[in-house]
């Protein structure tokens, strides 16, 4: 097979997409871990519920700062988790071992589809009403992490065409 045909084949594009969803997780946790008084200070807002309007939802809020800490903590977790997952899938397309390519990307894939959709758009955005907030509202880039890794899991999940003789 000649060098085009491999670069445009899908295991090639499947690898440079997951290859660059690891690296946009290994740079998310690393923002995290960086600036963690920033991100913190967002989580703790979201589970706070200080800068929503309303006062129907407020006995939702959370306040505890060890409890901010402990999830705070987790999503990094969570995220690291992923970025080793996506990291080992986009080492096995690399290596042409396709079945644990597949079985690392998806799992790595299926991780932020469930922080981002699950975490944030779900339990942040609507059951502590981050979308109130005009400060301290996610909803968009978790939009965007949750689109990006639904169509990377859709690539992962295609088969390749076969060539015919």
């Amino acid at each position: 097979m000649g060098l085009l045909a491999r670069v445009g084949s899908l295991r090639a594009v499947v690898a440079v997409t997951v290859g660059f969803i690891a690296l946009n997780m290994i740079l998310v946790v690393l923002g995290n871990i960086t600036d963690y008084g920033t991100n913190e200070a967002f989580v703790r807002h979201v589970l706070a519920m200080d800068t929503t309007f309303g006062t129907e939802l407020k006995w939702r809020a959370i306040t505890s700062p060890a409890v901010v800490t402990i999830v705070y903590v987790a999503i990094i977790a969570w995220e690291a988790i992923s970025a080793v997952l996506l990291t080992a899938g986009t080492i096995a397309y690399l290596r042409d071992k396709e079945d644990s390519a597949r079985k690392f990307a998806s799992a790595g894939l299926l991780m932020i589809v469930a922080l981002f959709l699950g975490g944030f758009i779900t339990i942040g955005g609507e059951w502590f009403a981050m979308w109130q907030s005009k400060d301290w509202n996610g909803i968009g880039a978790a939009l965007r992490m949750v689109t990006i890794a639904g169509f990377a899991l859709i690539l992962v999940h295609l088969t390749p065409r076969r060539a015919t003789p």
